[in-house]
């Protein structure tokens, strides 16, 4: 990542604002459900290859416990939105901004509350049949109406 040097975004950083931007000018635009799922997988597609699989493995797990949300980008990475287009869950590839892992994370409109505190993101640097079940649960549970 580039330092600006003022304590402000670094490139990455305003390169993922730019790409936010874009995609709420595309939605403002009836952006097409078909559209949206050739860009997400776009993105998948570029991702470095040991992330490129677990993001469509992902997809593949969404797509299947929870078909109501649509996939989109969100800040140039894979999401997946409810019916009113809020961000359900996402996933942030490790080389997006050069972190040491890739991100599984939910937003507010994801139904994971469990008590006064939970957590909404997680860590992912491979996926196994434990934790492909884990994210199935977990994405069933944050798409369902209750």
């Amino acid at each position: 990542m580039t330092e600006t040097g003022t304590g402000g975004f670094t490139d990455v950083e305003r390169a993922a604002i730019k790409e936010r931007a874009a995609e709420l000018r595309a939605e403002k635009g009836g952006k097409k459900a078909a559209a949206a799922l050739e860009d997400l997988l776009e993105k998948i597609a570029e991702m470095p290859d040991d992330q490129r699989v677990i993001a469509e493995r992902i997809h593949a797990i969404v797509t299947e416990v929870a078909p109501q949300l649509a996939p989109k980008t969100w800040y140039g990475q894979p999401a997946w939105a409810n019916a009113d287009g809020k961000v359900v869950v996402f996933f942030q590839a490790a080389a997006k901004f050069g972190t040491r892992y890739s991100t599984l994370g939910f937003q507010e409109e994801a139904n994971l509350e469990e008590g006064t505190m939970w957590p909404t993101s997680w860590a992912i640097t491979s996926l196994g049949a434990r934790e492909e079940q884990q994210i199935a649960d977990l994405v069933r549970r944050a798409a369902s109406a209750d």
